[in-house]
């Protein structure tokens, strides 16, 4: 394979145009738990259910990940900024530490799951595949806890943003949608 001449300054910096939703992965058991914030969370199968994340192989969650065989996803609301930037390290708190402040369940597969989240779902690991400095880790989704409410977190330009539904729609009806074909 031949060297790129793309530098990981660059490379990060068009990574940021890429908008993408904040979640919190979860890992470990009882008092043995951990967590972070990501936005590399994304839907690989909806037959059988199954997602992946991205996770620095460097990062307190993914020994946790491999140890246990479960990891949680907990996709945030967009009034859980102060739970996102915990989980980023803000503030300097790590593993079980990162979990003061909010109410958490304990999911079958044993990973806390954030009560409130727009969606919380407990995945139990089918595979992981290490390359360069992340494991991609594939999930099989086992449950899911959705809410009612509808504003999301999302992450772009290096800043947080809230996407709220009706605000946003009504935005885009403003703007218009081209048909097709004109």
């Amino acid at each position: 394979m031949t060297e790129t001449a793309v530098s990981s300054a660059d490379f990060r910096g068009a990574m940021r145009h890429l908008t993408g939703g904040v979640s919190i992965i979860t890992a470990g058991r009882g008092k043995d738990i951990t967590g972070m914030t990501v936005t590399s969370v994304t839907s690989l199968s909806v037959d059988p259910p199954t997602l992946l994340v991205s996770i620095n192989r460097d990062a307190s969650s993914f020994p946790l990940i491999r140890r246990y065989g479960a990891f949680g996803v907990n996709i945030l609301a967009a009034d859980q900024l102060d739970i996102a930037e915990r989980f980023a390290g803000k503030g300097g708190l790590k593993g079980a530490d990162r979990f003061a402040g909010a109410q958490w369940v304990t999911a079958t597969s044993g990973v806390p799951l954030l009560v409130g989240a727009l969606s919380s779902v407990d995945c139990e690991v089918e595979d992981v595949v290490e390359r360069h400095s992340h494991g991609i880790v594939i999930g099989r989704v086992r449950t899911i806890g959705n809410s009612t409410r509808t504003a999301a977190l999302a992450y772009w330009h290096g800043q947080y943003v809230a996407v709220g539904q009706d605000e946003d729609a009504a935005r885009l009806a403003e703007v218009g949608v081209p048909a097709h074909g004109v």
